[in-house]
C-alpha cells in the first residue's frame, strides 16, 4: 500500500479508535471492535502495530508530531532558543489540553493495567520533555537566562506552562483552552521563568 493510502488508512482506524475509547474506555475498547468499526480486518491492525498498545502510542505520536518536529526544527536553527520556547509554549498547552489527549488520558485513568499510561508517558513526555531540556541546554550555553541545571528547569517549566490545567480537563472541571488563553499561559510561563532564572 502506498504510503499515502496506508496514512489516511491510518487516520480512519485512529478516528475509530476514539471514538470507541469515548464510549467503552481503554479495556473495553478492542483491537477487533476498532477493525470493525473502521472497516478494516483485524489481521490488518496487528500487523501494522502489534497490539492495542502500540496503537494507542501511535496515536499519541499524531497528536505530538507537529510540535516534536517544530521543537526539533529550533535545536538544528541558528535562531534564539528562548524565542523558539516562546513559540512553541503555547502549541504544547493547545495540544496537552486538546480533546484528544484528554481522551487519552481520562482512558488511561481509567485503566487498571497501566499499559496505556505507560504509552501516552513514552510516547508524550518521554519524547518531547528532552527536547526541552536539550533546548534548555542551548539557552544555559547563551547566558540569557542562569541555568545551571536543563533537566530542572524543563520540570520547573513544565510547571508553570501546565500547573493543574490538564488535570481540570480531564475530571471535566475545565472547558477547552481557547488559542488567546494558551497564548496568555504561554507568555505567564515564560515571564516567571526569566524571573526565577535571571542571568
Amino acid at each position: 500500500m502506498r504510503n499515502d493510502k496506508k496514512q489516511k488508512r491510518h487516520q480512519e482506524i485512529a478516528e475509530a479508535a476514539y471514538a470507541l475509547l469515548s464510549k467503552h474506555g481503554y479495556g473495553g475498547t478492542s483491537m477487533l471492535s476498532i477493525a470493525k468499526a473502521a472497516g478494516a480486518s483485524n489481521e490488518t491492525l496487528y500487523r501494522w502495530y502489534g497490539d492495542k498498545q502500540n496503537l494507542f502510542a501511535a496515536m499519541v505520536q499524531d497528536n505530538a508530531a507537529v510540535v516534536k518536529a517544530e521543537l526539533e526544527a529550533s535545536l538544528t536553527a541558528e535562531g534564539d532558543p528562548l524565542a523558539a520556547l516562546e513559540q512553541i509554549g503555547a502549541k504544547l498547552l493547545t495540544l496537552l489540553t486538546s480533546e484528544r489527549a484528554i481522551a487519552l488520558n481520562r482512558a488511561a485513568a481509567s485503566d487498571s493495567t497501566g499499559a496505556l499510561g505507560a504509552a501516552i508517558t513514552e510516547a508524550g513526555r518521554g519524547t518531547i520533555a528532552p527536547l526541552i531540556e536539550r533546548l534548555f541546554d542551548s539557552i544555559m550555553q547563551t547566558g540569557v537566562l542562569k541555568v545551571e541545571n536543563p533537566s530542572e528547569a524543563t520540570e520547573t517549566y513544565l510547571g508553570l506552562l501546565i500547573g493543574d490545567l490538564q488535570i481540570r480537563r480531564v475530571i471535566g472541571q475545565l472547558d477547552p483552552l481557547s488559542e488567546a488563553a494558551c497564548s496568555a499561559r504561554s507568555d505567564r510561563a515564560l515571564m516567571l521563568l526569566r524571573k526565577l532564572y535571571a542571568a
